[in-house]
Parts: C-alpha cells; structure tokens; sequence
C-alpha cells in the first residue's frame, strides 16, 4: 500500500534520522551485494535509462515523456519500459489503455502509453527484450538507474532543484536510494529540473547538468479561480504551489499518498467541498488515470510538460549516446 514520505526525510538530519542510520547501511550494503553478483542483460537496441537518486517524485516520468517524443520526432521506433508500480500484472505486457488500467499497470505506464509504446514488467531485462523483439529502435526504461541487471547506453538522473537530495541520508534514514557521489559518478548527464541553483552536490559534478523546467500546458485556464486541488504524487505541495503561482485561490489543498488508489468516498467529499465553496475541482494527470473513468466526469487536470532550457544541448548528449552504441555494436 503506497505510503507518505516521512516529513523527516525533507529535514536537517535529526534523531529519527540517527536511528535509522544502521538500517541504512544494510540498505547500501545489499545494493552493492546485488551489483555485485549481478550479470548484466544487453540489449541489442539502443537503451536510455532514466532515473533518480531518490524514492519520490523529481519530475522523471516528465522527462521520460519528452525523449519518447523527440526520439520519434527523429523517425526512431522507440518504446518505453516501465515497472508498472501500484499495477497488477508482472508483465511483460505491452500497455493497451482501451484494457488496462492504473490497478493493472499502474499510473505511471498509462500516462507514458500515451506517447510512445509502452511495456510493463517486473523484469525490466524481459521488458526491454520484448520491446526489441516488437520492432524497437531505441528503449527507454521509466526508473531503473539501480537495477544492475540491464546494461545502459546512456543514464540521465533526474533531480528536482528545488527538493534536491533530502536530509542526504539513505533509505529509511532519508530518501536517498544509493549515495550522491556514486549515483553521479555512474550518471552521463543530469537533468536539474526547476529554478534555482539545485543541490551544493551538482556545483562539482562532472557529467554535464542539463536544465529543464516543467510547464503548465492550460494554466491560463485556472488564473483567478476558486479550487478544490488534490494529488497523490511524491510532493504533492509542488503541485499546489504551482497553481497557486497561476494565479488560482486554493480553497482546499488535499495530499495523499503518492500512488493513492482513490476510494469513491473520498472522491465524494471532495466533490461535496467544491460544490460548497462554488469551486472547481483539480488534479494531476497522474491521480486522474488513477480514477476509474465512471469518476473522472468534472474533475480538471493540470497539463505539465518537460521544456528544455538547452535544446542543443540535449541534441548534442543523444548523438553520443547513438555513436558510443554504433561503436559497441561494431566491437570498437
């Protein structure tokens, strides 16, 4: 069952923190077991992984969204692969939004369906081995940058600027998945996502830092209204800052969970407090998969899209990553 972020985990390190410090080094301590003893699967198509350094939201499906389609701007057949958290079927199974739905696949794997194909699997190995054996060019596999068991040809972490790393302790003392230096250090590029100047950690980081920012699609439309907002991602206040800074007067700010399956009592209050305050009711694109579609009717959506601050930039990172697999696939 999804659960909240502990608040300490956003905190300068404290006594909870303490505590948990020698959970965390068994925690660090079995991923280097598993990169260890791991053999890695390589694909025999070209793989992007995209990822992050910590459990929660830092803007990562966004971005895998965006690549899904600039790669098929570029005429290539590219799939996405996802694990399919919060969903049902182990996989793997290519995502149909006409019969799945978020209980089955999960949020995630509906949302990036509807941009390129896309495969849900537990096994991110025999996910990508089905995409490739499908017809794909190129895959991308939505998290996975701690998976030891599949061979990348190019890693991008994900950082939001404004969270950045927490309270910089491991999983449960903080929402560190590995250490800081060595996720970097494994990482081609970061993308640093939000204004500001992004954790101290990235000023000597040497894979390039690649700024994007997310974007509201329809804002226009929520400037000047009375809101009833709710949403079940990793920070859920980043989602009412944002329409907050659109202009719009939240009435109500409801979080939950990230990947809260919704209850229709829930759902009614929520309906029942818009309709009281004269209110509109708002949610993300993720938690609105989430509803069943009997549900859905009235409840408006907040469209956010990944813009990039360097195209070029990007240009430049992708044909690198496309001649280093040229040069692989010819044995240099």
């Amino acid at each position: 069952m999804p659960m909240r972020a502990p608040d300490f985990w956003h905190e300068p390190p404290g006594v909870a923190a303490a505590l948990l410090t020698p959970a965390s080094a068994a925690w660090e301590a079995a991923a280097w077991l598993r990169r260890v003893v791991a053999r890695p699967y390589r694909a025999p198509v070209r793989v992007i992984c995209v990822g992050n350094l910590v459990a929660g939201g830092s803007g990562k499906t966004p971005v895998v969204l965006s690549l899904a389609g600039i790669l098929a701007e570029r005429a290539a057949a590219v799939h996405v692969v996802s694990r399919g958290y919060g969903g049902s079927l182990a996989g793997p199974a290519q995502v149909d939004p006409a019969q799945h739905d978020a209980a089955m696949v999960g949020d995630e794997a509906l949302l990036l369906a509807a941009r390129a194909p896309c495969w849900v699997a537990r096994d991110r190995a025999a996910g990508i081995a089905a995409a490739a054996e499908a017809g794909a060019a190129a895959v991308l596999p939505d998290d996975g940058f701690q998976n030891p068991n599949v061979a990348k040809d190019l890693s991008l972490v994900v950082v939001d600027a404004e969270y950045g790393f927490g309270n910089g302790r491991l999983i449960p003392a903080g929402p560190l998945r590995e250490p800081v230096t060595a996720g970097l250090a494994r990482a081609d590029a970061v993308v640093l996502v939000g204004d500001g100047p992004g954790p101290a950690e990235l000023h000597d980081a040497v894979c390039p830092v690649l700024r994007a920012a997310l974007e509201a699609q329809n804002g226009d439309g929520f400037a000047g209204t009375r809101l009833v907002a709710f949403a079940g991602i990793g920070h859920p206040a980043k989602f009412f800052a944002a329409l907050r800074r659109l202009g719009a007067e939240l009435v109500m700010a409801q979080p939950f969970a990230d990947h809260h399956r919704y209850r229709e009592a829930e759902v009614a209050r929520l309906r029942d407090k818009a309709a009281r305050e004269d209110a509109r009711l708002v949610t993300t694109a993720k938690d609105w998969v989430r509803l069943p579609p009997s549900w859905r009717s009235g409840i408006e959506v907040l469209e956010v899209e990944i813009r990039w601050q360097d195209l070029a930039a990007l240009d430049r990172l992708l044909s690198r990553f496309r001649d280093r697999r040229d040069r692989r696939a010819a044995g240099d």
